[in-house]
């Protein structure tokens, strides 16, 4: 084989594997919007910021986040955080089988709070995305 035939050969095989290459990357995103759509998902049965109202300083009150697994695979709550220590998260431990309802029970102290307070809970679970946050406010009164 001349230089010249070897140079030909060479640039069809770059001008195939380049095609393949592309076909692959489509078929990974159609692959993955596929999974994604099948992935557990968090549906909650109330949207927004929970009102906890009026509350005197010290009281502690609690409200459950119930929700449903809406995805096609087990839901596993990895962990939750509280942007306070004053608010202290409860989740199931356990896979939440497709089409089943939990729920998420969040208890807020407010002892030495005063004010309006707006807190953040987030869920770490294998959803997409991988992170879901929970938001609720309470006026608290001083002592």
């Amino acid at each position: 084989m001349n230089v010249r035939n070897w140079l030909l050969v060479t640039a069809v095989a770059s001008i195939s594997f380049g095609q393949f290459s592309c076909d692959n990357r489509q078929q990974g995103e159609s692959s993955k919007a596929t999974a994604s759509a099948k992935m557990p998902k968090i549906t909650f049965a109330e949207n927004g910021i929970y009102d906890f109202g009026t509350l005197a300083e010290g009281d502690t009150v609690e409200h459950i986040f119930s929700f449903t697994n809406t995805g096609e695979f087990p839901l596993i709550i990895n962990n939750i955080t509280a942007s306070c220590g004053c608010t202290t998260p409860e989740w199931p431990r356990e896979p939440v089988a497709p089409g089943e309802k939990s729920s998420v029970k969040v208890r807020f102290n407010s002892r030495g709070k005063s004010g309006e307070q707006n807190k953040t809970i987030t869920i770490f679970a294998n959803t997409d995305p991988a992170m879901t946050d929970l938001h609720f406010k309470a006026l608290v009164n001083p002592k």
